[in-house]
Protein backbone atom coordinates (compact mmCIF):
# COMPACT_ATOMS: atom_id res chain seq x y z
CA UNK A 1 0.00 0.00 0.00
CA UNK A 2 3.10 2.37 0.89
CA UNK A 3 3.96 1.53 -2.85
CA UNK A 4 0.70 2.74 -4.20
CA UNK A 5 0.61 5.71 -2.56
CA UNK A 6 3.58 7.15 -4.24
CA UNK A 7 2.22 6.37 -7.53
CA UNK A 8 1.51 9.09 -10.45
CA UNK A 9 -2.23 9.73 -10.95
CA UNK A 10 -1.89 7.43 -14.58
CA UNK A 11 -0.05 4.52 -12.98
CA UNK A 12 -2.73 4.75 -9.65
CA UNK A 13 -5.28 4.19 -11.96
CA UNK A 14 -3.95 1.27 -13.80
CA UNK A 15 -2.96 -0.06 -10.46
CA UNK A 16 -6.54 0.13 -8.52
CA UNK A 17 -8.26 -0.98 -11.63
CA UNK A 18 -5.90 -4.08 -12.25
CA UNK A 19 -6.27 -4.27 -8.57
CA UNK A 20 -9.94 -5.01 -8.98
CA UNK A 21 -10.13 -7.46 -12.09
CA UNK A 22 -7.47 -10.07 -10.19
CA UNK A 23 -10.56 -10.02 -7.64
CA UNK A 24 -12.57 -11.74 -10.78
CA UNK A 25 -15.57 -9.17 -9.79
CA UNK A 26 -18.78 -10.31 -11.01
CA UNK A 27 -19.64 -6.89 -11.15
CA UNK A 28 -17.48 -3.83 -11.60
CA UNK A 29 -18.32 0.07 -12.05
CA UNK A 30 -15.32 1.69 -13.81
CA UNK A 31 -15.33 5.53 -13.86
CA UNK A 32 -13.12 7.21 -16.24
CA UNK A 33 -11.12 3.91 -16.36
CA UNK A 34 -8.39 5.17 -19.10
CA UNK A 35 -8.53 8.84 -17.90
CA UNK A 36 -4.82 10.15 -17.14
CA UNK A 37 -3.25 6.77 -18.88
CA UNK A 38 -0.88 7.01 -21.82
CA UNK A 39 -2.53 5.07 -25.09
CA UNK A 40 -0.77 2.16 -24.79
CA UNK A 41 -2.51 1.36 -21.28
CA UNK A 42 -5.50 2.60 -22.32
CA UNK A 43 -5.34 -0.11 -24.82
CA UNK A 44 -4.65 -2.69 -22.43
CA UNK A 45 -7.78 -1.51 -19.91
CA UNK A 46 -10.04 -1.91 -22.92
CA UNK A 47 -9.15 -5.46 -23.36
CA UNK A 48 -8.85 -6.33 -19.86
CA UNK A 49 -12.14 -4.87 -19.51
CA UNK A 50 -13.77 -6.46 -22.24
CA UNK A 51 -12.19 -10.07 -21.25
CA UNK A 52 -13.57 -9.72 -17.85
CA UNK A 53 -16.98 -8.98 -19.97
CA UNK A 54 -16.41 -11.56 -22.09
CA UNK A 55 -16.21 -13.78 -18.83
CA UNK A 56 -19.33 -12.91 -17.64
CA UNK A 57 -19.23 -10.11 -15.04
CA UNK A 58 -21.34 -6.85 -15.58
CA UNK A 59 -19.44 -3.86 -15.98
CA UNK A 60 -20.87 -0.30 -15.91
CA UNK A 61 -18.42 2.37 -17.23
CA UNK A 62 -19.27 5.96 -16.64
CA UNK A 63 -17.48 8.16 -18.87
CA UNK A 64 -17.62 11.06 -21.12
CA UNK A 65 -15.63 9.07 -23.98
CA UNK A 66 -17.52 8.07 -26.82
CA UNK A 67 -14.92 6.59 -29.03
CA UNK A 68 -13.63 4.50 -25.58
CA UNK A 69 -17.57 3.72 -24.62
CA UNK A 70 -18.03 2.07 -27.72
CA UNK A 71 -14.80 0.00 -28.09
CA UNK A 72 -15.60 -1.73 -24.94
CA UNK A 73 -19.44 -1.77 -24.75
CA UNK A 74 -21.77 -3.90 -25.51
CA UNK A 75 -24.92 -1.73 -24.79
CA UNK A 76 -25.19 2.15 -23.66
CA UNK A 77 -27.10 4.11 -21.81
CA UNK A 78 -26.94 8.28 -21.26
CA UNK A 79 -27.93 10.30 -18.24
CA UNK A 80 -28.89 13.66 -18.62
CA UNK A 81 -31.00 15.74 -16.43
CA UNK A 82 -32.33 13.54 -14.51
CA UNK A 83 -33.42 11.11 -16.88
CA UNK A 84 -31.67 7.95 -18.15
CA UNK A 85 -32.15 6.28 -21.61
CA UNK A 86 -33.18 2.97 -22.19
CA UNK A 87 -30.03 0.60 -22.66
CA UNK A 88 -29.72 0.15 -26.30
CA UNK A 89 -27.22 -2.69 -28.02
CA UNK A 90 -24.02 -0.86 -29.21
CA UNK A 91 -24.82 -1.98 -32.75
CA UNK A 92 -28.38 -0.32 -32.72
CA UNK A 93 -27.02 3.34 -31.83
CA UNK A 94 -24.29 5.51 -32.85
CA UNK A 95 -22.12 8.16 -31.29
CA UNK A 96 -24.10 10.84 -32.51
CA UNK A 97 -27.57 9.46 -31.09
CA UNK A 98 -25.57 8.93 -27.81
CA UNK A 99 -23.83 12.03 -27.53
CA UNK A 100 -27.13 13.70 -27.93
CA UNK A 101 -28.81 11.88 -24.99
CA UNK A 102 -25.87 13.03 -23.05
CA UNK A 103 -26.72 16.52 -23.77
CA UNK A 104 -30.24 16.07 -22.99
CA UNK A 105 -31.88 15.41 -26.94
CA UNK A 106 -33.59 12.66 -25.97
CA UNK A 107 -36.27 10.69 -28.48
CA UNK A 108 -38.86 10.51 -25.39
CA UNK A 109 -39.20 6.88 -26.58
CA UNK A 110 -36.15 5.99 -25.63
CA UNK A 111 -35.97 7.66 -21.87
CA UNK A 112 -37.50 6.53 -18.44
CA UNK A 113 -37.90 9.17 -15.74
CA UNK A 114 -35.62 8.94 -12.78
CA UNK A 115 -35.03 11.83 -9.66
CA UNK A 116 -31.93 13.24 -10.23
CA UNK A 117 -29.55 12.93 -7.00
Amino acid sequence: QAAARSLSGGNLQKFILGREILQNPKLLIAAHPTWGVDVGAAAAIHRALIALRDAGAAILVISEDLDELFQISDRLAALSGGQLSDLIPTEQTSTVQIGGWMAGQFDHSHTQAHAAG
